[in-house]
């Protein structure tokens, strides 16, 4: 059996002390030519230090998690990328965890969390359930969350106002000239499905357009797959002119089926989504969609999260981004339509 690589044999193999190898691993100041025989060593022997341990020693892991219910979604990836930035120049790792959308999966991995792999978190829950709020309340670490809370829970926070971005794609297509505006959404049981649902209802009725319940349907998740299933659900039992889809996977799959069925978009039915990715700009034609400030949200959570870090006592921050709409081929402009 081959001996397991310790502290001693990358000592022994780089010529130096114990002492030396472990300032190295532990990012602490040591000569150029120490830390490159110590890296050389660890490499060799394949010796990986434990944060667990290290964390003992110095009261810190040096990392931050981020738990989202998809890393393949491209809002998520977007976010990733910025934390990681952000955390970075503070001198953190980033450690990245798919939860999905289940608050029990989300409790869980805050129970690991307890134990000690990461200095604060930073959470963009589907769901927010009392028991998830209660897990969130007995975690050990500081959390900042993405998305919005319950009145009365006291955490820094960076939210969009979804339900305004919703409110400007309508505005757009009235504007536009569309009178059949349909809606396809995600889970309603979810904070971004019902914040979506009443900016619609709310926007629909501010311009005096009528609410119909054959042209609303729900997509049982936030994903292309899903969203080709309502969006056949919806045109079958609907002929809208106008589209808004509570994100970008959705508009993709609504203009697949519209192509399926030899419909043309935007001269027959215009179509919206909502978080602006790059999926929006490539699609063909290119989608107009409601930008909810990805990264500027997930750059807002990492800066609260390590003012937490800093400064454990400061007051509770919560920050809302204001949303835009990225006009593109998908919708004719406003300025384009006479009444």
């Amino acid at each position: 059996m081959t001996k397991k690589s310790t502290l001693v044999l990358v000592a022994e193999r780089a010529g130096v002390s114990i002492a030396s190898v472990s300032r190295v691993l532990n990012g602490l100041p040591a000569s150029d030519g120490v830390t490159e025989r110590v890296r050389e060593a660890a490499t060799t022997l394949g010796y990986v230090p434990s944060a667990t341990a290290r964390s003992l020693k110095v009261g810190k892991t040096m990392q931050i998690a981020l738990a989202v219910a998809d890393v393949g979604n491209p809002v998520y990836v977007a976010m990733m990328h910025e934390v990681s930035r952000v955390v970075t120049e503070a001198g953190y790792r980033l450690v990245l965890s798919s939860t999905g959308s289940d608050p029990s999966d989300q409790i869980d991995f805050l129970a690991g969390l307890n134990r000690g792999f990461a200095d604060g978190l930073i959470m963009s829950p589907l769901r927010v359930t009392d028991e998830l709020v209660a897990a969130l309340q007995e975690t050990r670490v500081p959390v900042v969350i993405i998305g919005s809370l319950p009145a009365g829970v006291e955490f820094d926070n960076v939210r969009a106002d979804s339900a305004k971005g919703i409110g400007l794609a309508v505005k757009h297509l009235v504007k536009a000239g569309r009178e059949r505006i349909a809606f396809i959404n995600g889970p309603v049981d979810t904070v971004p499905g019902a914040a979506r649902l009443a900016g619609y209802v709310r926007a629909m009725t501010k311009h005096g357009m009528p609410l119909v319940a054959d042209m609303q349907a729900a997509a049982s998740d936030f994903t292309y797959r899903a969203g080709l299933v309502a969006a056949r659900e919806l045109f079958s039992q609907s002929t809208p002119d106008a589209v808004v889809c509570a994100n970008d996977l959705l508009a993709v799959a609504a203009m697949k089926e519209l192509s399926t069925r030899g419909i043309r978009v935007p001269e027959q039915v215009a179509v919206i989504g909502m978080d602006d990715t790059d999926i929006a700009e490539l699609a063909n034609p290119s989608i107009t969609s409601v930008d909810l400030g990805s990264v500027k949200r997930a750059r807002a959570a990492a800066k609260l999260l390590i003012r937490r870090l800093e400064t454990p006592d400061a007051p509770v921050e919560q920050v809302v981004i204001k949303p835009s709409l990225t006009v593109r081929e998908s919708t004719p402009a406003a300025p384009n339509h006479t009444p």
